[in-house]
């Protein structure tokens, strides 16, 4: 891994954490699955011209809740998340240098919502146990005809009295998950923060040479969300104007190079952008009522 992809690396951690501990967001299959891809990426080491190696022992680190919550499900879990790594690996052209093998482990250090990847290369690695059948169906049983009984005599029941009131239990609200639409192709946005970029750490990578490998990230909380560019070489234009900093809503639609991407999910509201017109050189964001970035934690 070059010195650039660690701080890269680091940064995105920062950034994990601090929105970890302001969403308290559990870690979920779907993150996994993408760093582990990007573990792969990163750990690549070319042979020759048309072999390529990965490691194939990867133990994924989670906090004490986290690791309680998914140790239930570890055993299916890890052969899905096995699944997926062998089908990347597959369509990168990989070779991996034993048997794919993924567990899950429980470090203390880490909170909640905020987890790490390290993988080996481990030929004796065990594979992971494929997933069991469900089982059949059990053949029906011949039973014995029920005897025809007399209907039962009709029971006079007790008037229910004025005051009585049912009570119903109010659901629950559901928020609707959020989305980016690139092309017709639907990616949602299942975590806090999701990096846009043609780089392959990317959560949402774009074949376009325009766009940066790290473009811009997309900021989620409840029902809003918020674009910021990451220092990008061509920057990111909405309605024809470079911004720094946007709060998204529903039908939001910007440019990175020459891909076009819309903002899909949450209710309309006014929204206001920054062209770069700060005092400081970097814009102000989008601004509440009190001056105040909607999304704690980060500018």
């Amino acid at each position: 891994m070059s010195g650039m992809q660690r701080f890269e690396r680091r940064v995105e951690g920062l950034v994990n954490r601090v929105f970890a501990r302001t969403f308290k967001s559990e870690v979920q299959p779907v993150e996994i699955a993408a760093a582990l891809r990007r573990e792969a990426d990163d750990r690549v080491q070319v042979v020759s011209r048309e072999r390529s190696m990965v490691p194939n022992s990867y133990v994924v680190e989670l906090g004490p809740h986290d690791h309680e919550r998914l140790l239930p499900w570890e055993e299916p879990l890890s052969g899905e998340l096995v699944e997926i790594l062998a089908e990347h690996a597959a369509a990168q052209g990989y070779l991996p240098a034993g048997p794919l093998q993924v567990v899950l482990e429980r470090h203390d250090d880490l909170e909640t919502g905020v987890f790490r990847v390290r993988s080996a290369a481990d030929a004796h690695a065990a594979p992971a146990p494929p997933l069991a059948p469900p089982p059949a169906p059990a053949p029906p049983v011949a039973r014995p005809a029920a005897p025809v009984l007399p209907p039962p005599a009709p029971q006079l029941r007790a008037p229910v009295p004025p005051e009585a009131t049912a009570v119903f239990a109010a659901p629950r609200p559901v928020l609707a998950q959020p989305w980016l639409d690139v092309a017709g192709v639907r990616h949602p946005l299942v975590k806090a923060v999701t990096v846009v970029g043609r780089g392959s750490e990317a959560d949402v990578r774009l074949e376009d040479p325009g766009v940066s490998r790290r473009h811009v990230q997309i900021q989620v909380a409840g029902e809003r969300a918020r674009l910021v560019d990451l220092g990008s070489t061509n920057g990111t234009l909405v309605e024809g104007q470079r911004v720094r900093e946007l709060e998204l809503v529903d039908g939001t639609a910007f440019v990175l190079g020459r891909t076009t991407v819309t903002y899909r999910g949450g209710r309309d509201r006014e929204d206001r952008y920054d062209d770069g017109g700060g005092r400081d050189g970097r814009g102000s964001g989008p601004v509440r009522p009190g001056g105040e970035s909607f999304i704690p934690g980060l500018r």
